[in-house]
């Protein structure tokens, strides 16, 4: 290397890239690393930036974190690899003075001269990602602490949402739909109000973050022209806005952007007169949009306007008096967040650091609940920033300074953890990875040795949040003082005992004390002795207000009580109930919002021991998890029938289990799917080696007879709900000159096989005293119904390839072996994919797919907007563009899969732009949360006017929706940009 050379490294490390020394993070896979930093060196060269190409190529301490940063976000890799100028630049100007440059370059793109709506998101999208990719990079390097990283994105965002309404203001002034006051600051006297919401009002934005606006006008605004016209105006200006932010382009996007926010968002245009919005939140308001309002902040357009109109507000927002009710229904609004007081470790892998027990919301509410209290009276606890108000609350009193400071420490490492966890691929993910090399590369860009060092720091962290959360909610006045009289005695009802049961929200208090009396009668089993009735007599103040915070107390006790009916004894039930609140809270949430897990409680008690594990929540529910359960569970059965039964136990339990850590948000839709897949395919694959080992005592076996089972639907897709049915095709084979059976009993291959499967059939779905292990569905057979209950693989494979209809294909698109033998499973799937993939006109198969779908709607339509399913742009949509896409060729290569999400995602650009991708697997993850989460707690369709409200808490927290409003607005908006994706994809097939 020259001195030159040499000058210029030194140069590029301690002149402009960073204030102090760099972060000193490991790369996943060093040699993987050095080859990709080489690469990027490489197109550096070409591209004619030789500072950048000579600084990767050296051995520098700069270098050597670069190496790593790229080895571990993909994001950054690809960013420095497509625009080595962004790090060109930097040897130039530091990454603050840079990104004060990119802010006003945002500015000028809306005011240059041949401005047009397509070269302004051009101009927006390239400047953004280069002020992500800088961000993200000071970040990593702890050259910005977190603080500063939010601020940073926030701040881009406000640049980004003004640039574009300038924009649009100004082309509106030029075209006389406007008269702007002051052309050169059009915002100003525009009228145009845009409130920031949430993360964005409070300047604390995370890395991959949508952004939350609400809109609202000023009709007399100096800037319009007509008043009467306002409305359509503003609310097509605010359409044009999403689309210049959230649009994906070849150059990608600059900010996905949330409008559900504004008041009744299923009947309210895009943008809101002023009057109307101040109306309606003083009349019909509600307590979770009164919290929304503290971190509101006019963000861009008619900045004074917004000012105004927030201090108007403040009345609405900020109580007189220390609203204690008020702070109670925000309480049961907010039902994303659970006070846990650990129940069970915490898992790791698979943890949503936002929503999840001791995440960033818990923080974000414990501050906001005592907002809403205090903020009242004190102003200074009225700021949107989560931090300066914790110091707040500590100056004032409202907590300690132990609290202050764990958690002020505790949320600034969890946004960490979030930013990193989004700085991987630039997705908006709150999820840890699951697998063993996604949570090791987290570790390593937060600067950890390895996984094992972040899990421990991570679990404390959780740890110490839940508590100061828990404990907040032991303390509120309101929550701590005692309940009121509760005496169940005598014949005869106590009036304050009925008033109190009142109170605690029951509906029907003299039939509820009959039903406690009852209790201390001994009639039951499990309240026979006298020791197991003192122990229920100390617990049920505790369960009666457990239960009235279900919202629909009197069924949740009467369920309770029947499940108390089955139990065979009660006293370590009721000592652990006791012991433990968050198992009592969790009980009352089953009793209260699920019907069908409380069913299954009460059917079969025992699978209420599975809730006793301490590990439960933090163990995933995984196949290798299920398969090493079911083997031991199965070690005792000495008969077949033995076996059977103890199928059905361990089925049933697991799925209570499955479904219990769901409704614990333990795991998500996704996982619970798998682990209802998984379990499926352990449980009927050992029932097929139960079949075949007695089927054969007696019939003996076929030369070189084999048998596979090819999981259909939402088992092949590995989609299950806790309530599915289960669709299969069962294939044999033999050796060609195999006649008959050898055993006591000779049957003919065919023959053999019809039996064998008729014995499968019974054995999973006939009901025993255990129940029923599945309810089986093998009408996707060839032939179907008509076809026999067997088919011999020749023949499967020339049916398939000659007679089948194109809708039976696209049922093949998910087709999966799930249990048999090996060889045979692997000849199936081979043979499955090849059909798949045999050449097609692919107008014939988009004519026949929508041909089909409009036969469904006519014949099966859908009930209400909750049969997500059937409604127009609902899952059977989603799940027909996936087939279609890969039935013609237009999924992405790579490892074959059979998630419908999975193939969304992967469609071929030429099919689907990253956009019209981007949306139809958000759709598709909110189908499937709504989908498991209804399909775990109701055994009947989702009644919209009867569904339990602890179910609806349950819906609003997985899609972190504030109001059911809002999300069946969400749900509405969601299947008609689905039904639009529909419809065009398939049309442009036919062409």
């Amino acid at each position: 290397m020259t001195a030159g050379s040499a000058a210029k490294t030194v140069k590029a490390e301690t002149g402009n890239w960073f204030k102090g020394p760099v972060a000193n993070l490991t790369p996943l896979d060093r040699a993987r690393a050095r080859r990709e930093l080489s690469e990027i060196a490489s197109a550096a060269e070409d591209e004619g930036f030789p500072r950048v190409a000579e600084l990767l190529a050296g051995k520098s301490k700069l270098a050597s974190f670069l190496e790593a940063v790229f080895d571990l976000s993909s994001f950054m890799r690809d960013c420095a690899r497509k625009r080595p100028d962004i790090l060109d630049a930097l040897f130039d100007q530091t990454i603050d003075e840079r990104l004060i440059s990119i802010r006003a370059s945002i500015a000028a793109a809306a005011r240059a001269e041949d401005v047009s709506e397509k070269t302004l998101m051009m101009a927006l999208r390239k400047l953004k990602l280069e002020a992500h990719f800088l961000i993200a990079l000071a970040d990593l390097a702890v050259e910005a602490d977190t603080a500063t990283t939010v601020r940073r994105l926030s701040d881009l965002a406000d640049a980004c949402t003004s640039a574009a309404v300038d924009f649009l203001l100004r082309e509106a002034h030029f075209q006389g739909k406007l008269k702007l006051t002051d052309p050169e600051n059009p915002s100003e006297g525009s009228g145009w109000i845009l409130l920031g919401m949430g993360k964005l009002g409070a300047h604390e934005l995370n890395f991959s973050s949508d952004i939350d606006l609400v809109v609202f006008f000023e009709p007399e605004a100096p800037a319009v022209i007509d008043p009467l016209d306002a409305s359509e105006l503003f609310a097509r200006l605010t359409r044009r806005l999403v689309r210049i932010l959230q649009d994906r382009t070849e150059h990608g996007y600059v900010f996905r952007t949330d409008l559900r926010l504004r008041p009744d968002p299923g009947s309210t245009p895009l943008a809101i007169p002023v009057q109307a919005a101040l109306l309606y939140y003083e009349s019909r308001g509600q307590n979770w949009e009164r919290a929304a309002m503290i971190k509101a902040r006019p963000v861009a357009g008619d900045l004074k306007a917004g000012a105004a109109f927030l201090r108007e507000l403040q009345p609405y927002v900020w109580r007189k008096y220390m609203d204690y009710a008020a702070i109670a229904d925000v309480h049961s609004i907010k039902r994303q967040i659970h006070a846990h007081k650990g129940h069970g470790e915490i898992a790791v892998k698979g943890h949503n650091v936002k929503l999840g027990r001791g995440g960033i919301r818990e923080i974000e509410f414990f501050v906001q609940t005592q907002q809403l209290i205090a903020g009242g009276r004190f102003p200074e606890l009225r700021g949107r920033e989560t931090v300066p108000m914790l110091g707040q609350l500590a100056a004032r009193g409202w907590i300690t300074a132990e609290a202050r400071d764990a958690l002020t420490l505790q949320y600034w490492f969890l946004r960490r953890v979030e930013h990193a966890i989004q700085m991987v691929a630039d997705e908006q993910s709150h999820t840890l990875p699951e697998d063993n090399e996604g949570l090791e590369r987290i570790a390593h860009m937060l600067g950890f040795a390895d996984a094992e060092a972040f899990s421990k720091e991570f679990r404390a962290s959780l740890q110490q949040v839940e508590q100061h959360y828990a404990a907040l909610f032991e303390t509120a006045p309101e929550l701590s003082s005692g309940i009121g009289n509760l005496v169940f005695t005598g014949d005869v009802d106590d009036p304050d005992t009925l008033q109190t049961l009142h109170r605690l929200g029951f509906e029907r208090p003299s039939d509820i004390c009959r039903v406690i009396r009852t209790w201390h009668f001994g009639r039951y089993r499990a309240t026979q002795s006298a020791e197991a009735r003192e122990r229920l007599t100390e617990l049920t103040p505790a369960l009666l207000e457990a239960f009235g915070k279900t919202r629909r107390a009197d069924e949740a006790l009467l369920r309770f009580n029947d499940f108390l009916a089955g139990l065979p004894a009660g006293i370590q039930l009721f000592s652990l109930l006791q012991s433990n609140p968050a198992l009592l809270k969790l009980l009352a949430t089953i009793m209260g919002a699920a019907p069908r897990l409380a069913g299954i409680i009460t059917r079969r008690p025992h699978v209420f021991d599975g809730l006793l594990d301490p590990a439960l929540l933090s163990e995933l529910p995984d196949r290798a998890y299920l398969a090493g359960r079911l083997a031991a569970f199965l070690e005792a059965a000495k008969t077949y029938e033995e076996t059977l039964d103890r199928l059905r136990i361990f089925a049933a339990e697991q799925k209570f289990l499955i479904g219990v850590r769901l409704l614990a948000g333990s795991i998500d839709a996704g996982r619970a799917g798998k682990a209802f897949s998984d379990l499926a395919d352990l449980t009927i694959g050992a029932a097929l080696d139960a079949v075949i080992e007695e089927f054969s005592s007696r019939h003996g076996k076929v030369k070189g007879g084999k048998t596979a089972i090819l999981g259909m639907g939402k088992l092949g897709s590995r989609e299950l709900t806790a309530g599915s049915d289960v669709d299969l095709i069962l294939l044999y084979d033999h050796d060609a000159d195999a006649e008959e059976s050898d055993g006591e009993k000779p049957l003919a291959p065919s023959h053999y096989y019809t039996r064998l499967t008729q014995r499968l059939i019974a054995a999973v779905s006939a009901p025993t005293a255990e129940g029923v292990l599945y309810e089986l569905d093998l009408r996707l057979r060839p032939s179907g119904n008509k076809g026999p209950v067997a088919t011999y693989i020749d023949a499967f494979r020339k049916y398939q390839r000659g007679e089948a209809w194109i809708w039976e294909h696209m049922a093949l698109t998910r087709a999966r072996a799930v249990a048999g033998d090996e060889t045979l499973c692997y000849a199936a799937e081979a043979e499955v994919a090849e059909i798949i993939a045999l050449p097609r006109d692919a107008a014939k198969v988009a004519k026949e797919a929508g041909d089909m779908r409009k036969m469904i709607e006519e014949e099966k339509p859908p009930r209400d907007l909750w049969d997500i399913k059937l409604i127009p742009g609902g899952l059977i949509d989603l799940e027909f563009i996936a087939q279609v896409a890969v039935l013609t060729g237009q999924a992405e290569a790579g490892e074959r899969t059979t998630g419908t999400g999975e193939i969304l995602a992967r469609l071929a650009p030429g099919f689907a732009d990253a956009q019209v991708r981007q949306e139809l697997g958000e759709a598709f993850s909110l189908y499937v949360s709504l989908t498991q989460m209804i399909r775990l707690c109701l055994t009947g369709h989702f009644e919209r006017q009867d569904v339990p409200p602890g179910l609806s808490d349950m819906l609003l927290a997985i899609t972190d929706l504030p109001d059911f409003g809002v999300l069946e607005a969400h749900v509405r908006e969601t299947s008609q940009r689905v039904r639009k994706h529909f419809d065009l994809l398939l049309r442009a097939k036919r062409k």
